[in-house]
């Protein structure tokens, strides 16, 4: 990592802190708000970096609408109106959230207005149970990545951050991690790589005890300012990388990380490059993970990996799952390099700057790609969780489809059927009674006036929203299951129904059944009373 940028972060009391909260849900200055303020289009705009639509909005004046400007749009504003909407405004100036801002007098004016500008970027964010939170981050970062904080500088005359030492804010990796961790009550939670703090946050609702490290010093400062503002309980803030802050200390019960994942030729960026060859910092998070994990306890992440040439990217990832462990991988995109160097390269500015500087850092990263083979990167997360079974069950899949978020419930749900599976046989499996998962519907697919469907699907309509092909005798089993009769009842009379040997029918029915429970179709109940 480079040097340590300098750039001044806020310095504030618990009090002031909590004076500036209750500033901010006095003016509305929520998830709520905003999308009432800017519209919806407005509000999708903003979280696409594009501000223009909010500065629109936001003409008006109002309370809600400085904050808005200060906060997100990175504008500076008068001090009357800024003190319209924090009244403890000298307050902030001396904390360090605001500082003032000198414009330059107009022709026709005499000396100059005095205005403040953010120091720092603060946006709303609603907690799953509709808790009003801010999350704190570099100037431009809630907006637009590395390329939206160089852009905020320049808009701001603000002191520029060292680009290797950006901390971002709320991005579609960090709401994707938050929405996929499993959520229960437990002791100790670790958050590596906590950045602006999201992950920290999440967590700090449901663990006793909240670690957070991360390479960036400053990413821990933005994150017990993220903590402090949204009124959640302190964490332990460590300085490393990986599990070095915590080595020896005992396993937790839920490890998460939104590492920086990107595959890339150098570390430019400490917070998306890990600055190791390739895939092998999400490689080392894997394998590393099973020591610090107590028994039963989660370790989720998301993470890139490499297709090479002649390589199964399933059997590639697979092969990191440390033994003691269950896994879960679920790739959700895949990108050739090329549509990966570009969109990387957006992130960084790169596209803004000398022509001929853009292509050389174009052409390092492809030649990094084709020494090591590369020939696409692939997206997903990775779910471990640690068990003592002889066999552990590690799935990988392809699943880009829409899903429904959040899934931390159906991540347990997943993990919870392995263990069913896992310990029941064949004929064990036809005593169970089994319902219907939640709103899992069929559809029959066919010609029009055909007198048989070419095959009938079931389809979820909740969590993962999987289809799968059944014949007539699943389609019949999963019709009629809804927990008053055993399996084997069931195919009994469905063989009778069809003339077919009740025998043979059981004896071949079970593969079927135990992949309709690992996806969630079927669900084992207990026998009635």
């Amino acid at each position: 990592m480079g040097a340590v940028s300098t750039h001044p972060l806020p310095e504030p009391t618990p009090e002031s802190t909590l004076r500036l909260r209750e500033a901010l849900l006095s003016a509305r200055f929520t998830a709520d708000g905003l999308l009432e303020l800017l519209g919806a289009p407005a509000y999708s705009a903003l979280a696409r970096g594009e501000t223009v639509p909010s500065l629109r909005a936001t003409r008006a004046g109002g309370p809600l609408a400085t904050l808005v400007q200060l906060f997100l749009l990175q504008r500076p504003v008068s001090r009357d109106r800024a003190v319209g909407a924090l009244p403890h405004l000298e307050e902030a100036l001396a904390d360090g959230w605001l500082v003032p801002f000198e414009q330059e007098p107009a022709p026709a004016s005499p000396s100059a207005s005095v205005s403040v500008r953010a120091t720092v970027d603060i946006r709303p964010y609603s907690g799953p149970e509709g808790q009003d939170w801010w999350i704190v981050s570099d100037l431009g970062c809630a907006v637009g990545g590395a390329g939206g904080a160089a852009g905020a500088s320049r808009a701001t005359g603000a002191e520029p951050v060292a680009p290797e030492d950006v901390v971002l804010g709320v991005g579609g990796a960090s709401t994707t991690l938050a929405g996929i961790t499993v959520r229960a009550p437990v002791d100790r939670v670790l958050d590596i790589g906590s950045g602006s703090g999201l992950q920290a946050l999440h967590a700090a609702q449901h663990a006793t005890r909240v670690t957070a490290t991360d390479v960036n010093p400053r990413a821990l400062r933005f994150t017990g300012l993220t903590l402090a503002l949204s009124g959640a309980p302190e964490a332990d803030l460590r300085e490393g990388p990986l599990f070095e802050p915590v080595a020896g200390e005992p396993g937790y019960d839920l490890i998460v990380s939104n590492p920086p994942f990107v595959i890339s030729p150098g570390a430019r960026l400490t917070y998306r490059d890990g600055g190791m060859s390739g895939d092998d910092l999400c490689r080392t998070l894997v394998e590393e993970s099973a020591a610090y994990l107590a028994d039963g306890g989660y370790c989720q992440l998301l993470a890139n990996w490499e297709h090479r040439e002649g390589e199964d990217w399933r059997d590639r990832v697979s092969s990191w799952v440390p033994a003691g462990c269950d896994a879960w991988i679920v790739q959700r995109e895949v990108q050739d390099v090329m549509q990966y160097v570009e969109l990387w390269l957006r992130d960084a500015g790169d596209h803004l700057t000398d022509p001929a500087e853009y292509a050389a850092r174009y052409e390092a990263w492809l030649d990094e790609f084709e020494k090591r083979g590369t020939k696409s990167i692939g997206f997903g997360w990775i779910t471990l969780r640690a068990t003592d079974a002889e066999l552990p069950s590690v799935i990988a899949e392809d699943w880009p489809h829409p899903v429904e978020q959040p899934l931390g419930e159906v991540v347990r749900a997943h993990f919870d059927r392995q263990d069913f599976l896992r310990g029941t046989d064949d004929a064990a499996l036809l005593t169970w009674h089994f319902q219907l998962g939640d709103q899992v519907v069929q559809e029959q697919v066919g010609l029009p006036g055909a007198e048989d469907p070419e095959h009938v699907v079931l389809r979820q309509h909740r969590g993962m929203r999987r289809a799968t092909k059944v014949d007539t005798v699943g389609a019949g089993f999963a019709g009629v299951c809804d927990g008053s009769l055993p399996a084997g009842r069931i195919l009994d009379a469905i063989a009778q129904l069809l003339g077919e040997d009740p025998v043979r029918l059981r004896d071949r029915t079970p593969e079927a059944i135990r992949l309709l429970v690992e996806q969630g179709f079927l669900l084992p109940v207990p026998e009635p009373a």
